[in-house]
Order: structure tokens, then sequence, then C-alpha cells
């Protein structure tokens, strides 16, 4: 795409992932002995996971069930324990999936590792089920600060994949006007922050009303009919 379009891309993360330490969870009253199985929404979550039973002294039970928005996350949880029938449970990549999966194995006392914010929606779905959970939330996305020096001037287009980052923007460039920049968003609550900051989402992916599950695909078909030969 590069080649063929004549695009620069750079990865420049508008947040970044804190680590929720062993003091701080232990403030939110989580009995990890009673859990009989582990749901992640995201690698990121299972990586959290284990790290905070490491600096808990918490030995995972071999007995423990997993249950994984995806394959993919399902697939990465090889990294921590070995991989057996019976034991991890995937989803198709959708929460609604997820949480069928979750009553499928209804018996089981779940626990949910999540990041510190933006859970509304998954919550208000569990509270109506029957299923019997706790929620540990493991890990926070906070502002990757810019530098003073740092512009956006150089960009034509900005890529979205979280309300965290919408915020982060607003952070730090609270007089940032859009003009002829265009805008580009993975998922419906990150489309929801953008329309919430007052700015135009040129490039929705993922969301409602969008014909585009995948962002490369997204931006492909954004080039070919944008593309005028040159670098706007």
């Amino acid at each position: 795409m590069t080649e063929k379009y004549g695009v620069r891309f750079e990865f420049r993360p508008f947040i970044k992932v804190e680590h929720i330490g062993a003091q701080e969870f232990r403030k939110q009253h989580v009995n990890l002995e009673e859990v009989t199985s582990v749901v992640f929404s995201s690698k990121g979550g299972a990586d959290h996971f284990f790290k905070l039973c490491e600096e808990l002294r918490f030995k995972v039970s071999d007995q423990m069930k997993y249950v994984c928005k995806s394959e993919a996350i399902g697939n990465y949880l090889q990294n921590y324990i070995q991989l057996r029938k019976r034991k991890v449970f995937c989803a198709n990549g959708t929460t609604k999936d997820l949480i069928a999966v979750m009553e499928k194995h209804a018996t089981e006392n779940f626990l949910f590792s999540l990041p510190d914010g933006n859970n509304e929606a998954l919550l208000a779905m569990l509270d109506n089920t029957k299923l019997k959970y706790q929620v540990g939330l493991m890990y926070r996305t906070v502002s990757n600060d810019f530098g003073p020096d740092e512009t956006l001037d150089a960009y034509d287009m900005l890529v979205f994949y979280s309300p965290e980052g919408i915020n982060a923007l607003k952070k730090n460039f609270p007089n940032f006007e859009q003009g002829e920049k265009y805008i580009a968003c993975l998922g419906e609550t990150t489309a929801k922050a953008i329309a919430d900051a007052g700015l135009r989402l040129d490039v929705p992916v993922n969301c409602q009303g969008s014909k585009y599950r995948s962002l490369l695909e997204a931006l492909t078909d954004f080039l070919k009919e944008n593309y005028k030969g040159s670098h706007r």
C-alpha cells in the first residue's frame, strides 16, 4: 500500500497501558480463591492477570478454566499455561457470543480481567444474566503525552482504536481543529467519542452503518477513491 499509493504510515500511540499493581488490586476485594474460570476479552487482559497472580504470590490452579473472546486470545494463553481440551473456551470475537459461551458453563465462578474504564456496556449485559462473576480491574489506559514541540501538522489522517485515544487527543491538543484532516476509527464506542468531541469521522470501521470490518480494507478503499497521484 505504501509504494502503490505513495503514502507513509507512522505509529505514534496516543495512549499507553499501565499495570494496576498488587497493592491497588487488593483494594478491590476480589477473592481469587473462589474463581474457577477467568474471562479474557484481550491478550492484555491475560498478561496483566498472570502478572498480578505472580505479584500476589497466588498459584493458579491447574484446574482453572478460561473463556476467551476470540480464538486468537485462546491461543495466546499458551504463553502462560498448557493448552488442554475442556479448559479453554473461545467465542467468535463478539461480546454477545462471549457471554453465550459463559452461559454454557453457568456453574463456574467467573473472574473478568478488565481495564479500568469503559466497561459499562459489558457489565449491563452481564447483569441481565444469572452468571456468578467478579470483575478485576487489572490495567488502565492513560494518555501518552506528546512533547511540547510535537504537532499533528504533517499528518493527513489520524486513526483511533479506542475512546481513550480521543481523550488523549483533546488533552494533548486542546485547540485541535480538524479542517481537511481525515479521521478513521475502529469500533462503535470510538466513533461515539469522535462525535461527542465534535469531530468528523471519515472512515468508520466495525461501526453501525459501516460496511468495513477490517481497517486495512477500509483504508485500501479510501486510498483508491482519494488517491490522485501524489501525497495530498
